[in-house]
């Protein structure tokens, strides 16, 4: 809690931490409002590749929740920045993915196709098809790069926990025998984009966050101080199970909000 008392900044997920799917979540706009009061710099980190930012702000602003694009940053975003890195400016590429993640690429002048594609592209996909499994897994055993923009197998809605990007992935990786190279979290990669936003010093910033394997494993890979809330997909038996251990451990983010206020003020 003393660590707590001294962070500097947060790198917080949406998806299990501020809302479920449509649904706020208890505390989340109050705790971003109380960020925002106090000047305290933080950024929205997910892995959810399926919005744009500016349709996250929108998202956030039904919920109550005012913030700008700069304090976003998506796997979509860092999938892309890393394609500008490594792929030929008219390189072609197969995209299973929504908006959020095909107008990065897009943005970035790369033209998205379906035959002769050096890179098969894989983000959540709420409206897969086995035609679009089909395309890509031919595309990676013709040997297109598979990249793929985070690895969550599941992903927290009103319904219940839901299937994710990793669940695409892994019937692309039982079709070729091909894993892909991740970007998102809990790549440490995309943690340090996010700090150098956030311009704050390493060891005065904690990551907030729902899922172990991602927010937690990827937290502690970058020398974060790491929180877990239970609102999203990890249950206290999955934690207890597990050798991806946080720092500290709260409910929900209302609680973790009204323990910070009283660590900030002894």
């Amino acid at each position: 809690m003393e660590r707590l008392a001294s962070v500097q900044g947060f790198i917080i997920d949406m998806d299990g931490v501020l809302y479920r799917g449509d649904q706020p979540l208890a505390g989340g706009r109050e705790f971003i409002e109380f960020l925002q009061a106090e000047g305290m710099p933080f950024l929205l980190l997910t892995n959810n590749s399926t919005r744009t930012p500016t349709q996250y702000v929108d998202k956030l602003r039904r919920m109550g929740i005012e913030v700008d694009e700069g304090v976003i940053l998506t796997s979509s975003q860092a999938t892309a920045m890393y394609l500008e890195r490594v792929a030929p400016p008219d390189a072609r590429l197969y995209v299973i993915g929504e908006e959020g993640l095909r107008a990065e690429i897009a943005g970035r002048g790369f033209a998205i196709a379906e035959e002769d594609v050096e890179f098969v592209v894989v983000g959540m996909d709420t409206h897969l098809t086995y035609d679009k499994l089909r395309i890509a897994a031919l595309a990676i055993r013709r040997g297109a790069a598979f990249i793929s923009t985070n690895p969550d197998r599941t992903f927290p809605s009103e319904e219940g926990i839901v299937p994710g990007c990793g669940a695409i992935l892994a019937a692309l990786e039982a079709a070729t025998d091909v894993s892909p190279l991740v970007i998102g979290k809990p790549r440490r990669a995309i943690f340090d984009l996010a700090l150098a936003r956030l311009g704050t010093d390493r060891g005065d910033v904690a990551v907030l966050g729902d899922r172990l394997e991602t927010d937690i494993l990827g937290g502690r890979v970058a020398g974060l101080l790491t929180i877990l809330v239970l609102s999203g997909v990890t249950s206290r038996r999955d934690l207890e199970g597990s050798s991806i251990v946080p720092d500290l451990v709260f409910e929900d983010i209302d609680q973790l909000w009204a323990a910070w206020r009283d660590a900030r003020s002894i």
